[in-house]
């Protein structure tokens, strides 16, 4: 299995996760402030299942999701990374087969919302990503209703490319080309 990267912030610890988080997890998918971009919320066993996909990532991609926890408390209050979901989506022309094996994505728990605390934790995935991708561009999809993620994006270097459509949703595809490489 890959080794999980501990990388650390200035208030923020990203590492792998562990079936501790699953309940705090499962309490942040289910919040209406977390999942309104994205349609619903997640049921305890797609939690899981998330949760899952996440280390299989590490274990055969060498790359994926962290468990985001604040250092002050240890509290486990998010995740996000790298991914390659295999979406069933038709990408246009400027999105890569290779780009869309590596999708950045975020969430935290609303009580960390408004705090800087996604772009922190954006900025070190990205760090990560430069080195271990070689150079090669990410990127995020985000419903544009979602201004909050949109600046997130924009502040950490993303800019918009394109529109998508993904189960039933219109979404706007952003793409950041590797920072000093």
């Amino acid at each position: 299995m890959a080794q999980i990267p501990v990388l650390e912030t200035a208030r923020l610890k990203l590492r792998g996760h562990m079936e501790a988080d699953f309940a705090t997890a499962a309490e942040i998918w289910s919040d209406e402030a977390v999942f309104r971009f994205l349609g619903r919320p997640f049921t305890s066993e797609e939690v899981w299942t998330r949760l899952l996909r996440y280390v299989g990532h590490w274990k055969l991609l060498g790359y994926g999701f962290w468990a985001i926890e604040e250092k002050a408390s240890g509290r486990f209050i998010g995740e996000g990374g790298i991914c390659d979901f295999r979406r069933d989506i038709t990408w246009p022309a400027c999105v890569t087969a290779q780009d869309a094996t590596r999708e950045i994505g975020w969430a935290l728990g609303a009580a960390y919302h408004g705090q800087g605390l996604a772009t922190e934790a954006v900025q070190a995935m990205t760090r990560w990503a430069d080195g271990h991708f070689g150079g090669a561009r990410t990127i995020c999809i985000i419903n544009p209703a979602n201004v909050p993620s949109v600046r997130v994006a924009e502040k950490c270097g993303y800019g918009e490319i394109a529109g998508v459509r993904y189960k039933e949703n219109d979404l706007r595809v952003f793409a950041r080309a590797a920072a000093g490489i």
